[in-house]
């Protein structure tokens, strides 16, 4: 089931994606792939609803 989720950083949503690929920028796949676990993470301990988590990450999954 994919959900529809508002844009939630508005205007900036374009300087948010800029800072994740800079954060990204040189790292190796692997260094990549580690780097979006530890962001990941790190906003699901900020955001801090359990259920609500896995609502996004099945969502995320419906988009494979």
């Amino acid at each position: 089931m994919r959900e529809t989720y508002e844009m939630g950083l508005g205007a900036r949503g374009d300087e948010a994606y800029e800072a994740l690929m800079a954060a990204h920028e040189g790292l190796s796949e692997a260094q990549s792939h580690a780097l979006n676990v530890r962001i990941l993470l790190l906003l699901a301990n900020r955001f801090g609803d359990v259920d609500e988590l896995k609502k996004i990450f099945e969502t995320a999954r419906a988009y494979d």
